[in-house]
């Protein structure tokens, strides 16, 4: 044992390595190649190991056994989720609702998973709901949900560029379109409501190369083949974290990132109200339009019927460049923020309601300030408008 030489081995694969990997990529390669392809990075990291003599390897520690646990049971995760996709691949649409609908009515009524979360969700957001209209939206939200996994499956196979209109109403395509061709730079805003992978698998199989912010999994395996799927029709994703230079600079060639609006920021985010309470939204879709003088885009797609029959609707846009008052960031994350409540209202069930949507650590202090911070914004308002005429 005391002629065991330490070494580093490589041993075990992390998404922090695909980030730093992605990032270091970007920052060589300059604004001509904004697109790298997860699949040409390796994702390493280093375990502490001991070489013995006789060629043998043993990890040094017990952060390194732990390393390597962590790694195996992300495989068997990817390889139970691999192995569900061809088994759903494998079934009919017919099928796929009839197995969303028994998957619904488990996680509803014998295994309640996350059943206190949704509750509390829609019981804040909609007071006039009864328990009977919960229980009822709980199992139309996992048999949606369940769907949704399906039709992520099967959609290489059923959805391509000659049968698309048979498939998917299209509401303000043309104003989408002009969007996408302003030579200025556009942001596209969205939420967990429907399907929305379809939003950035459509724009790459219309020819429109989008640049998506998206979180990483906390499995490397399921993350790389998540991020395979979506580069798969021309979009490409951005980890949310370390990439705000690179999506300046995509923004900077007149680009057009799209990015999810309703995820939770922490107590350091841009607090706004969503369905009348406080919740935490990040800052970086307000700060790249302002920075940019881009305008804001809120779209989604919904499930209108069966599988794979959706609408797909641009609701609206704001120009923080011609309208002041929407010239901060607290007042255009609250303006799109309000968007996404309005079609969440018209179809609550499509919604990821099992998100800790309104987590709230902050101290009463910091939420005193916040309130003022409020006030003060609508006296500046309500004194810079114009005073009325007399009748």
């Amino acid at each position: 044992m005391d002629n065991a030489i330490p070494v580093k081995s490589l041993v075990c694969l992390t998404s922090q390595g695909l980030t730093t990997a992605r990032d270091e990529l970007c920052e060589k390669s300059g604004l001509g190649v904004l697109r790298p392809s997860c699949k040409d990075i390796p994702l390493v990291v280093v375990v502490p190991c001991r070489r013995y003599p006789n060629g043998t390897m043993a990890i040094r520690n017990q952060r390194g056994r732990q390393a390597v646990a962590v790694l195996c049971l992300d495989w068997c995760v990817y390889l139970l989720a691999r192995v569900l996709i061809c088994i759903i691949q494998a079934l009919s649409l017919e099928s796929c609702q009839r197995l969303s609908e028994l998957l619904a009515s488990l996680f509803t009524y014998v295994i309640p998973l996350r059943r206190s979360v949704i509750e509390d969700n829609l019981q804040r957001a909609f007071p006039e709901g009864d328990a009977r209209w919960r229980t009822k939206m709980r199992w139309a939200m996992w048999q949606h949900l369940c769907l949704m996994i399906c039709e992520i499956s099967l959609m290489h196979r059923k959805l391509h560029d000659t049968n698309w209109r048979q498939l998917i109403e299209l509401h303000g395509g043309r104003e989408m379109v002009l969007s996408m061709f302003d030579p200025r730079p556009s942001v596209f805003v969205t939420a967990h409501y429907g399907n929305f992978e379809l939003n950035g698998y459509l724009t790459g199989l219309f020819g429109f190369p989008s640049h998506t912010l998206a979180r990483e999994l906390d499995n490397p395996f399921l993350h790389r083949f998540l991020i395979d799927f979506r580069e798969s029709s021309g979009q490409y994703i951005l980890p949310t974290r370390r990439s705000a230079d690179l999506a300046q600079r995509i923004l900077e060639s007149g680009g057009f990132l799209a990015a999810l609006g309703d995820h939770h920021a922490g107590a350091k985010g841009c607090w706004v109200n969503f369905f009348g309470r406080p919740a935490s939204c990040h800052k970086g879709v307000a700060v790249f339009a302002l920075a940019n003088k881009s305008p804001i885009n809120v779209v989604f797609s919904r499930r209108t019927g069966g599988p794979f029959r959706f609408e797909v609707r641009w609701l609206d846009n704001i120009d923080p460049s011609v309208d002041p008052s929407k010239a901060g960031v607290d007042e255009l994350t609250q303006w799109y923020t309000e968007k996404i409540e309005s079609f969440v209202r018209e179809d609550p069930k499509q919604y990821w309601w099992l998100h800790r949507r309104w987590k709230d650590f902050r101290s009463p202090r910091q939420r005193q300030r916040h309130q003022q911070r409020i006030e003060q914004k609508r006296s500046k308002s309500t004194a810079s408008l114009p005073p009325r005429r007399a009748a």
